[in-house]
């Protein structure tokens, strides 16, 4: 078996990667691309631990949350949260995989409440661990979950899945001068003004020297060519 550079990873995936082509919703075609490339990691042996956002789901409602209290509105994108989780998890339960789905918060007749050990147990046995439901508390976004999570498990990196192969110079959409960072200290990072994460996701991982290794999930093989430890996308580190 070819020998994976990390043990435990988080993978951050954003509700819009589920969306392929379509407005909003999840895509089939995408989300079954995405499992296969998990189980490809899962099949190295890695314990693999994911935060997905809501976004593919609350931009379907967003005209009419418009006005809305932020707290309430961040409530539906945590439920927003929950409906992908549980979407991934049967996905990946449809290709021969174990995921445990858990909530920051309770809708137990639907999945597990999060639970530190027993994430931890989850993880040690094997299985996907879905994290749903970003912190539990309104005003913190998918990111910081994140990097909450990624630090609470032991993770040894996060991995921020874009649409993107990396950190750039400037916008490679806007700016074909732009130019990828292979590497880049969180500092640097700051000192440029990139946006890799928003600044309290960032922060937190900074702090817990927690490294953030941003690539492409629409790249084929990319996520297994990092973990492996090749050189794919932009690391972020202290």
């Amino acid at each position: 078996m070819t020998q994976a550079a990390y043990k435990r990873v988080l993978l951050k995936l954003s509700g819009e990667a589920l969306m392929g082509d379509d407005a909003y919703g999840i895509n089939r075609a995408t989300i079954e691309r995405m499992v296969a490339d998990v189980k490809e990691v899962a099949q190295l042996g890695v314990e693999l631990a994911i935060v997905i956002g809501g976004g593919n789901i609350f931009r379907g409602v967003a005209p009419g949350a418009q006005g809305m209290d932020r707290a309430t509105a961040d409530y539906m994108g945590m439920l927003a949260t929950v409906m992908n989780s549980l979407a991934l998890a049967d996905a990946m339960r449809q290709q021969g995989m174990t995921a445990r789905v858990m909530s920051a918060i309770s809708i137990e007749q639907v999945v597990e409440p999060y639970v530190r050990p027993k994430a931890l147990q989850y993880l040690e046995e094997g299985k996907i661990v879905i994290f749903a439901a970003g912190t539990g508390n309104p005003f913190f976004t998918t990111d910081t979950a994140a990097a909450l999570r990624g630090s609470e498990i032991g993770a040894q990196v996060v991995l921020k899945a874009t649409k993107v192969d990396g950190v750039y110079s400037a916008d490679p959409n806007k700016d074909p001068s732009a130019t990828r960072y292979s590497s880049i200290s969180f500092d640097e990072a700051i000192s440029r003004h990139l946006q890799v994460m928003d600044a309290t996701a960032f922060a937190l991982c900074r702090d817990q020297k927690l490294p953030i290794r941003v690539f492409s999930i629409v790249k084929p093989g990319a996520l297994a060519r990092i973990v492996l430890g090749e050189d794919e996308g932009t690391l972020v580190h202290v």
